[in-house]
Formats: C-alpha cells, structure tokens, sequence
C-alpha cells in the first residue's frame, strides 16, 4: 500500500511534470486558497462524456504511461 507521504511526492511530480513547477505551485495555491470540493468538481470535468468516452480516455491514458 502506498503511503500519504508517497501520494504526495507522487502527486507533485505528476503536476510539476504536466504543468510544470510554476503552474504546479499555482495549482496548489489555487486549491488552497478556496472552498474547494473535489467531488464537485471532478464530476463536472466528465458530466458531458459518455461513459464508453470515459473508459476510452483512461485507457489511453493508461497505454500511454506504461514503461
């Protein structure tokens, strides 16, 4: 099992990586600096897609990060 120190290392890298350290750090103060419900949000990000869009979207994400 990962541990909480993991997901955060882990999860500064992956934005720092595809958003670079600037937009990571804007990222991080954005979040923190406002109500804020992930669940809300994420929901919003995918309410327009299909569910076979979904799966197709975490299957190339998927294909494309294995080493």
């Amino acid at each position: 099992m990962i541990t909480d120190t993991e997901i955060k290392v882990n999860g500064i890298h992956f934005l720092a990586q595809h958003l670079g350290d600037v937009g990571a750090e804007r990222f991080i103060a954005l979040i923190q600096r406002e109500p804020f419900d992930y669940t809300q949000w994420r929901q919003k990000i995918d309410e327009n897609l299909t569910l076979a869009k979904i799966s197709n979207n975490a299957m190339n994400l998927r294909n494309k990060t294995k080493v």
